[in-house]
């Protein structure tokens, strides 16, 4: 079984305020403790500051708590964005969604390092060195309210695993982190028996081909802080149940055994989106635990 908390995801803004409390109760019945703060739900929170506290009712009365958080992302809240105005804006808001996450009772925040692809014509190490800059900014934010910001492998130049461990030698501290998505982690592996995938179709838009890498999790090991746990073909981040894609789970749960920082392993698997119910979610993660 997990020696550390399993904490799942759910797509809130699909819900109103009655829904909401019913998919939380529908966890608790599946034998759920932990669900994430997801960005939809920092998003309400930064919309009414009065959602925090219904939130957190709602929580309580479900038996539940929030565990970790991702925060809101995109082409103007990542970290690599060149542009000064909208920088200065980013950087604001992430520092909010961190002391959110905080004040929710949250030790890690899953931040999304960028995607150079936006950028073309912005050399890669000057993205690698915004990213650098920003988080320059918000991590002593995070260290004051005791939070671990987790950078996010996806399929990116500037989201790989070197990238990230660029990124973490600049910050050799606790307070920066990893979050290993084993979904991520498999289009860059299984992605290359596909012509068109996630990645290809970034990597063409700044005229390279992709770099696949079937070691993305090894490479990360020191400092896995949180993981996304989904599955896929390989082809596309369509964050399918557990076993219901090809992403080798023994040599994921062989991996996550042995990061010495994990402190959660969060299910990122879409239950709308896929037509996945919460007891299907929920009993995959169980026969997941069994393989671990």
């Amino acid at each position: 079984m997990f020696h550390v908390p399993v904490t799942y995801f759910f797509e809130f803004r699909k819900t109103n305020e009655q829904t909401r409390s019913y998919i939380m109760g529908e966890f608790a019945a599946n034998g759920a403790k932990y669900l994430v703060l997801t960005h939809d739900l920092i998003n309400m929170i930064m919309a009414d500051f009065t959602a925090a506290a219904k939130l957190e009712k709602e929580m309580s009365a479900a038996g539940l708590t929030f565990l970790d958080a991702h925060a809101p992302f995109g082409q103007y809240l990542d970290l690599n964005n060149p542009e000064p105005a909208v920088r200065r804006q980013l950087i604001l808001r992430h520092k909010l969604h961190i002391q959110i996450a905080a004040d929710m009772g949250v030790d890690t925040v899953t931040i999304h390092p960028g995607n150079d692809y936006y950028y073309p014509e912005v050399p890669l190490p000057q993205q690698i060195s915004n990213t650098i800059a920003a988080l320059d900014e918000i991590l002593p934010v995070a260290a004051d309210r005791g939070v671990t910001v987790c950078i996010e492998n996806i399929w990116c130049r500037s989201n790989t695993p070197e990238k990230l461990l660029e990124i973490k030698a600049a910050f050799p501290c606790d307070t920066l982190g990893f979050c290993f998505d084993a979904g991520h982690a498999n289009q860059m592996d299984k992605g290359r028996n596909f012509e068109k995938n996630s990645a290809a179709d970034c990597y063409v838009l700044v005229g390279e081909t992709p770099v696949y890498d079937d070691q993305i999790g090894e490479k990360m090991l020191p400092h896995i802080v949180n993981c996304h746990l989904n599955d896929n073909d390989g082809q596309y981040d369509t964050h399918i149940n557990i076993f219901d894609g090809n992403t080798d789970w023994t040599k994921v749960m062989r991996l996550l055994r042995k990061a010495p920082r994990l402190k959660c392993i969060q299910s990122e698997v879409i239950p709308v989106a896929n037509k996945t119910s919460i007891r299907d979610i929920c009993e995959a993660f169980r026969k997941l635990g069994e393989i671990y």
